[in-house]
């Protein structure tokens, strides 16, 4: 197949480069590198199955030749990133989903559509499952992502019942691994710069709140085998592995050898306090689940940052 991904060089978009690419496809990578690196996907310049644009959805995009599939993955997706570029996360996942949706469209392609356990907000439920609605503050600092995906999922559901349009919807949790930015944000990036640097591990809060991990390698395999699913209805793709905040910092000490020391800092607002898929449906429509263990994953995560470390040095 000819497939357009948009957000190409982001953390797990380059990696959906990769696996599609070892599965034989061609790959038209776009992306404006507003959070993304033309590092994740430089290793790619020499393959003639991959071809880059470097272009914002959020404006006209229009892509050559026959598509036979769109997976949209652009987005700034981390909260130091969406809270810096509020706007621009707002408008990708409004008008940079459309544009998207209307090249699926124009090519009777299929359209995968990547969004987010941010869905469902500061969930009242527990683990989430896909017909819980959510607990979202519409009008909070982190609106501008959370809703930004809800209402790209909205927009991906009406072009399927409008124009047909054969369309899937991921709801990603928390993911870590290689390419992930020494100042994502996020937890996994944050406490290993940290620790790896020997400075303290910031938990926010009393560190009880919980997240559940899962390695990029699986989640890619999920994204590919429901781009592939008649399933139009969105899917959870995560780790049901869950553990505190407070604990994973400790795995992490242990793991890196730091002596790092842990301080608390205020929660902020919104903040979600647990975070756990239900794959059920992953399981039963896609016969997937996550395989790579925790400690697995870190240790290729934390080659990763100690070689990005050495080279900042």
């Amino acid at each position: 197949m000819r497939i357009v991904i948009s957000g190409a060089a982001g953390f797990i978009g380059s990696h959906m480069c990769d696996r599609l690419l070892a599965e034989g496809h061609t790959v038209v990578g776009i992306d404006n590198f507003l959070t993304g690196s033309a590092q994740n996907i430089a290793h790619l310049a020499s393959n003639q199955r991959f071809q880059f644009i470097r272009h914002d959805v959020t404006q006209t995009t229009e892509v050559d030749g026959a598509v036979d599939a769109v997976i949209h993955m652009a987005s700034p997706a981390s909260p130091r990133d969406y809270l810096e570029h509020p706007i621009e996360t707002l408008a990708v996942g409004s008008a940079g989903t459309r544009n998207m949706l209307e090249v699926a469209r124009a090519r009777n392609a299929t359209f995968l559509m990547t969004s987010t356990s941010e869905t469902y907000g500061d969930p009242l439920v527990h683990p989430q499952v896909e017909t819980y609605w959510g607990n979202v503050n519409p009008v909070g600092p982190r609106s501008c992502y959370d809703e930004s995906k809800r209402f790209a999922e909205a927009l991906t559901m009406a072009y399927h019942r409008t124009h047909h349009t054969r369309t899937n919807i991921a709801r990603i949790f928390n993911t870590y691994g290689p390419r992930m930015k020494l100042n994502d944000g996020r937890v996994v990036p944050a406490f290993l710069d940290q620790a790896l640097r020997g400075e303290p591990l910031t938990v926010f809060g009393d560190g009880s709140q919980t997240r559940s991990f899962c390695y990029v390698s699986d989640l890619v395999d999920g994204l590919y085998r429901l781009m592939q699913s008649d399933e139009r209805y969105p899917v959870n793709l995560g780790n049901p592995g869950e553990m505190t905040i407070l604990e994973f910092a400790e795995h992490i000490r242990r793991l890196t050898g730091s002596q790092s020391a842990i301080i608390h800092e205020a929660l902020p607002q919104d903040d979600p306090k647990q975070r756990k898929p239900d794959i059920s449906k992953a399981r039963r429509l896609l016969g997937w689940e996550p395989h790579v263990p925790l400690d697995e994953g870190l240790a290729q995560t934390i080659d990763y940052f100690r070689k990005t470390q050495a080279t900042l040095a």
